[in-house]
């Protein structure tokens, strides 16, 4: 498996039910607000696709894009954004209405919304775990895979024109050094296939292992 710079393969891989996981991620205690669970992993892993599976799972749960707060604005220098205006809003048990500069200025319609009284809050996108927003998460998923395969999930969702190859090049440069300095898959509760390597059921189960 061809991985990120010092990322270690994890160990113990099992297939698992998407409610086990939920267990395992909803562990901690929280009263007057929702867990906040992050999900990460490279552009491929099928973060989206996760996020929308254990929202799914679990009544009266929200997701968060980071791609939306990030929008416009920086491939990763966004955390101060999200701290500021979902997960700290998020921790005092308020609802959220974020609409980010960047889509006033670029005339974006909407707004980031989560009603209060949600039970959880899956943030998904690349760069969420990390120390910045540590003290906001409650438990977190990283979804590691191959990167070859990641790539190829990637073209065929994006396509491969010139403007989508300059795109991820630039994504690259900021990608790399930032995910070795931050090392996600070293601070994640749980390690998830992305995509999948063993057989399973993609419609009820899921692929995990434990941090090596």
């Amino acid at each position: 498996m061809r991985l990120h710079p010092g990322e270690v393969e994890a160990v113990g891989w099992r297939v698992t039910t998407v409610p086990e996981v939920v267990r395992q991620l909803l562990s901690a205690a929280v009263t007057g607000r929702p867990r906040v669970i992050a999900i990460d992993g490279r552009g491929g892993a099928g973060k989206t696709t996760l996020a929308e599976r254990l929202r799914a799972a679990v009544p009266g749960s929200a997701v968060v894009h980071t791609d939306d707060v990030a929008w416009n604005h920086a491939y990763f220098d966004w955390g101060g954004l999200l701290a500021e205006h979902i997960l700290q809003p998020l921790h005092r048990g308020a609802a959220v209405d974020f609409r980010p500069a960047a889509w006033i200025a670029h005339n974006r319609p909407g707004s980031i919304t989560i009603p209060a009284g949600a039970s959880v809050v899956w943030v998904e996108g690349t760069g969420v775990i990390r120390e910045e927003l540590a003290p906001w998460l409650d438990a977190s998923v990283w979804m590691q895979g191959d990167l070859d395969a990641q790539e190829r999930l990637l073209t065929a969702r994006d396509g491969d024109s010139a403007e989508q190859r300059e795109h991820v090049a630039n994504w690259l440069r900021e990608e790399l050094p930032f995910l070795l300095r931050e090392q996600p898959w070293s601070r994640a509760t749980l390690i998830v296939a992305g995509p999948a390597h063993i057989p399973h059921d993609p419609a009820t189960e899921l692929v995990v292992a434990h941090r090596p």
